[in-house]
């Protein structure tokens, strides 16, 4: 792939990055506005999500199999315009079964992101710590913009403007991205950059097992913080973020500003240290972090949130090249659909549990104890990955990006 190719592809890697963190959590901002239009409690409503969050995870391993088999090139085009014109939909109706069914395809196109635009990056380049860095970044700021872009465009026009004006912008950048193929300007992507040894049976599935484990526990976390953090400092920091969904939503942004940014430190560690022992401090930090989320308010609680987001998007890069460490290259794609059903197929598990939780108890303590013990589990099972190995990643020399 030419070093202009490479570019234009880790650009729109990018781009997708940030539009499916942007979508998959602006819902979580949009339903506190729809409480009050619909006159809906707030469990009612959050279910919604329920099934596109399903999608998410269930449809990335057959989008992963198409991004292998047929074009990852096609694929992401179809990812940004189905994507972008669901949301659109989503903006037009006036009942929540047609919004459950809007939501629903939401979830089916982002489903293509993650199996497809990862593989590809990882597919170009050398560093790959480096890459995977700074293309997290863009998923973090997109879960941080989700509060922003949304709570902004309820405030100064309605819940409607705060799915169609993102819709109308991942519409454009499909149509972009299908021009910008056409032209000859994005290649397909050749061989694997970074070669491995191969490794054993016995090891390979001892990593996979564990990297189940793990990355369900992952997702688990992940997606329960990013549906309940809103409803959360709505809950406790009334007196700080005020009236209207724009305050929620900033602090939101910032938590997830301050802790996405921290995925390029991530990536660079990742690179230059043993994968293993960031992978485990990642899970171990996070069992007191969470306890402190289930217990805190005021300014600890926001503070105690970003350094959650920080622990889960920093350990992400050493994630990922581990997963591309025990995968053939040409089952990448596939690899990271199964990796991304047990990371959003977890979701209506969580979902449901932020929700039953909320209604239950009217608060989202036992929610964070709870995630405090998978993060010790997590811990556990991460102890038993294989020691990492300097010579199972051999560099090949070709350009970067």
């Amino acid at each position: 792939m030419s070093a202009p190719s490479a570019r234009l592809s880790l650009t729109f890697s990018c781009l997708g990055h940030f539009y499916v963190h942007l979508f998959t959590a602006f819902y979580f901002i949009i339903v506190l506005s729809l409480e009050e239009v619909w006159s809906l409690p707030y469990h009612e409503l959050i279910e919604l999500w329920t099934l596109g969050a399903l999608l998410v995870g269930l449809a990335a391993l057959p989008a992963g199999w198409l991004g292998d088999r047929w074009s990852a090139r096609g694929m992401m085009v179809v990812y940004f315009l189905g994507m972008g014109s669901a949301a659109i939909v989503c903006g037009l109706v006036d009942q929540p079964t047609a919004l459950l069914l809007g939501l629903a395809t939401i979830g089916l196109f982002a489903s293509i992101y993650h199996p497809v635009g990862i593989a590809w990056l990882v597919k170009s380049a050398a560093k790959r710590g480096r890459a995977l860095g700074v293309n997290g970044v863009f998923g973090a700021i997109g879960v941080a913009s989700a509060g922003l872009v949304a709570g902004s465009l309820i405030d100064l026009f309605s819940w409607r403007a705060a799915f169609i004006v993102p819709g109308v912008i991942c519409l454009a950048t499909g149509i972009a991205l299908w021009i910008a193929i056409a032209r000859g300007l994005v290649a397909e992507g050749e061989g694997d950059t970074v070669a491995h040894s191969p490794s054993g049976r016995s090891e390979l599935l001892r990593v996979l097992l564990v990297l189940v484990l793990t990355m369900t526990v992952m997702g688990l976390l992940f997606q329960a913080t990013q549906a309940a953090l809103p409803k959360v400092f709505d809950l406790r920091l009334r007196d700080l973020v005020g009236e209207g969904a724009f305050g929620v939503g900033a602090v939101v942004a910032a938590v997830y500003t301050v802790g996405g940014v921290m995925q390029i430190l991530g990536g660079h560690l990742a690179d230059k240290l043993p994968l293993k022992p960031l992978y485990i401090g990642a899970f171990l930090f996070q069992v007191p972090v969470l306890m402190a989320i289930a217990l805190l308010g005021g300014l600890p609680l926001v503070a105690a949130a970003a350094i959650t987001v920080l622990l889960s998007t920093g350990a992400l890069p050493a994630e990922n090249m581990l997963l591309a460490r025990y995968t053939p290259e040409r089952h990448r794609s596939l690899a990271y659909g199964a990796k991304f059903v047990l990371a959003f197929g977890s979701a209506p598990l969580a979902i449901w549990a932020v929700s039953e939780v909320q209604e239950v108890t009217n608060e989202f303590t036992w929610l964070f104890a709870l995630g405090a013990g998978l993060a010790l589990v997590a811990t556990l099972a991460a102890a038993f990955l294989p020691s990492d190995r300097k010579a199972a990643t051999l560099p090949v020399t070709q350009p970067a990006e």
